[in-house]
C-alpha cells in the first residue's frame, strides 16, 4: 500500500481494531441508518464543499483537514439535514463506511495516475535521462571546482593608442624624470588582467581578493606620464609584470541594515553605500561622478560602516543611504613618527555620505577630512591638487544623477561639484593655494544605433585652483588655473563577454597657470599647451 494510502487509513483502522467490545446499548443505529442513507444519497448528490455543511465553522480546528477530504477526494457526506455533527462520538459502523468511501476515491485516483504514466512513460524515460545526466555532471563539477566558498571571474583588457600635444612651445618638452625632450608620444600597446576572487563563509559575508597584473608603466595612459593623472584611462592601474594583490577586505552584514567593512588594502568609495554617479567612463578622473574632492582616494588600510533604509525592499524602491570611513595611507607602517592609524602623520582620509533615491535617480552629499599627504583629488592641474602644500583639508561633493528606465534618446545624466579648502597650521604664504574646485557632466546613451551597444560624453574641469593666498580681492583672488577634459567614447558589445571600445579626448589646459613655468610644464614659456588623445580599449570578461 503507498505511503499517502496508509496515512488516510490508519486512524480509522486503529479504531476499528481498538478492543473494546460493542452491544446493543452501545450501537447507535438509528445513527448508522441516517449516515447510510447519506452515504447512498452522497452518490446522487455529493458534498462539493464544506460550506454545505451548516454546523461546520473556519474556527474548528479539523475544518481544514475536512475541507481537504470533501475537495481532493469527494468521501465525506453528512446527514440529510444538512448538518455535519462533528461533536458526536463516531461509531465503528460509522467509520467502516467513511473508510470504505475515502478508500474507493484513493483507488480511482490511482489508477488515473497509472493511466497517465503508461500514456506519458516515454517522455519520463527522457526526462529520467536527463536528470541523471545532470547529477553527473554536478557531481564532476563538485569533484573538480576551485573552491566551495570562492567564485573566481576575470577581465583582461588590450589598449592600443597616443596622445599629441599642441601650443606655442611643442619643441621645448622635456620629459620631468629622465629630462629628454618629447615630441608628440609613440603608440603603445598595454594591458591589464585582473582576477577577482570573491568568497562567502555565510552566503551573507564576502571576503573579496583582487589579482592584477599589466604593462602600462610610465607611458602616457598610465598616470604617470607627461600630463599626470589626466590622461590616466581606468584600465591602466597595475604592477609591472608581475601579479599583485591590488585590493584585499572582509565586509559582512550588522544586523538587517548595516554593513561593516574592514581591510588591509580598500579605498573609502568601495565601502559606500551609495555610488554618486552612473556614467561610464574611459578616462579615471571622470569615475565616481568626478574623481575629485572627497572622492580622491588611495588603497590602504581601512574600516567603514554603512547604512541602507530597508535595505531588503523591492529593488526600485527610494530609500536613505548613510556611510562612514576611514583609510590610513600610512597605516601598514609601525613607525609613530610617519606611520600608524588615526595618528597625525597617518595620511588618513575620513569620509562621510548621505545619499537618497532610487536606482533611477539619487541626489548625495559627501564630506572628507584629509591629512597632508593623502590624495585630496583623483586627478587635476598641479595647482589644483597642491602637493605638498597644506596641513589637512576639508573637501565637499554635491552629486546627483538620473538614468530613464527604458533605452532611446534620453541619456542618463551625471553631475558632480567639489569644493576643497585646504589648512595650513604654520600659515599659507603669499601665492599659496588654499582652495580648488571640480565639476563634471557625463552622459550615457543605452542601446545607441544598436542593442548592447552604448554612447558616452563627458565634460568637466578636473580638479583646479581656485583661490590664492593675498592675491586678489579680500586676499583671496581668483586663480588662472582652468582647464577643461572631455571624452567621447562608443562601446561595441560585440559577445557578451568582448566589447570595443574606440575613444577620443581632449584636454585644454592640464597644466593651468603652471603653463609655461618649465620646459616639464607645457613648454618654457609657453603660452598655451593642450593634449589630444586615441585609444581603442579591447575588454574580455570571463
Amino acid at each position: 500500500m503507498k505511503l499517502f494510502h496508509q496515512l488516510l487509513v490508519a486512524p480509522a483502522a486503529l479504531g476499528l481494531l481498538a478492543p473494546l467490545a460493542a452491544n446493543a446499548t452501545e450501537l447507535n443505529i438509528n445513527g448508522v441508518s441516517d449516515y447510510a442513507a447519506t452515504s447512498a444519497l452522497s452518490s446522487r448528490e455529493q458534498v462539493t464543499s464544506i460550506t454545505q455543511f451548516s454546523d461546520v465553522y473556519p474556527t474548528d480546528w479539523a475544518y481544514q483537514a475536512l475541507s481537504n477530504l470533501i475537495e481532493r477526494y469527494g468521501c465525506v457526506a453528512g446527514y440529510p439535514n444538512g448538518t455535519y455533527r462533528g461533536n458526536r462520538a463516531m461509531t465503528r459502523f460509522e467509520a467502516a463506511a467513511l473508510l470504505n468511501a475515502c478508500l474507493d476515491r484513493v483507488t480511482e485516483v490511482t489508477d488515473e495516475l497509472k493511466r497517465l504514466m503508461k500514456e506519458f512513460e516515454k517522455e519520463l524515460a527522457i526526462l529520467k535521462g536527463r536528470v541523471d545526466g545532470l547529477e553527473a555532471r554536478v557531481g564532476e563539477l563538485e569533484a573538480t571546482q576551485f573552491s566551495t566558498t570562492t567564485k573566481l571571474s576575470g577581465k583582461a583588457e588590450f589598449t592600443i593608442g597616443a596622445t599629441s600635444y599642441g601650443g606655442d612651445k611643442t619643441d621645448d618638452l622635456q620629459d620631468p624624470a629622465t629630462g629628454e625632450y618629447l615630441g608628440d608620444t609613440g603608440t603603445v600597446f598595454s594591458y591589464r588582467t585582473t582576477l577577482n576572487l570573491n568568497t562567502s563563509f555565510t552566503g551573507k559575508d564576502l571576503l573579496y581578493t583582487r589579482l592584477r597584473t599589466g604593462n602600462f608603466g610610465d607611458n602616457t595612459f598610465s598616470g604617470k606620464g607627461y600630463t599626470g593623472k589626466q590622461t590616466q584611462i581606468e584600465a591602466s592601474k597595475s604592477s609591472e609584470n608581475s601579479l599583485k594583490v591590488d585590493k584585499l577586505w572582509y565586509q559582512f552584514p550588522l544586523g538587517n541594515d548595516f554593513q561593516v567593512f574592514a581591510g588591509p588594502l580598500i579605498e573609502n568609495y568601495y565601502m559606500l553605500a551609495a555610488t554618486p554617479g552612473v556614467y561610464k567612463h574611459v578616462l579615471k578622473q571622470f569615475k565616481l561622478g568626478g574623481y575629485y574632492g572627497a572622492y580622491g582616494a588611495s588603497t590602504s588600510p581601512g574600516a567603514g560602516i554603512n547604512w541602507i533604509s530597508n535595505r531588503n525592499a523591492d529593488y526600485g524602491d527610494a530609500k536613505l543611504k548613510i556611510s562612514a570611513n576611514y583609510v590610513a595611507k600610512n597605516g601598514a607602517k609601525s613607525d609613530p613618527n610617519d606611520g600608524g592609524i588615526a595618528g597625525d602623520r597617518s595620511k588618513g582620509k575620513f569620509l562621510s555620505q548621505i545619499a537618497y533615491g532610487s536606482p533611477q535617480w539619487q541626489v548625495s552629499a559627501a564630506y572628507a577630512y584629509s591629512q597632508a599627504g593623502m590624495t585630496v583629488g583623483g586627478a587635476g592641474t598641479p595647482a589644483g591638487l597642491n602637493k605638498g602644500g597644506y596641513s589637512d583639508a576639508n573637501q565637499f561633493n554635491l552629486n546627483a544623477y538620473y538614468q530613464p528606465l527604458d533605452s532611446g534618446w534620453i541619456p542618463s545624466i551625471s553631475v558632480g561639484w567639489s569644493i576643497t579648502s585646504f589648512n595650513q597650521k604654520d600659515g599659507f604664504s603669499d601665492g599659496d593655494v588654499t582652495q580648488s574646485q571640480g565639476w563634471l557632466v557625463g552622459l550615457n546613451w543605452q542601446d545607441a544605433f544598436m542593442r548592447g551597444n552604448r554612447l558616452g560624453f563627458a565634460i568637466g574641469q578636473p580638479q583646479f585652483a581656485t583661490a590664492l593666498k593675498n592675491q586678489g580681492k579680500d586676499g583671496n583672488g581668483y586663480a588662472d588655473d582652468g582647464n577643461y577634459a572631455m571624452e567621447l567614447y562608443y562601446d561595441f558589445q560585440v559577445t557578451d563577454n568582448i566589447t570595443v571600445t574606440p575613444a577620443l579626448f581632449y584636454l585644454s589646459r592640464p597644466f593651468g597657470q603652471e603653463t609655461g613655468d618649465s620646459a616639464s610644464k607645457g613648454g618654457a614659456g609657453a603660452d598655451q599647451f593642450n593634449t589630444f588623445g586615441g585609444l581603442v580599449l579591447t575588454t574580455f570578461k570571463f
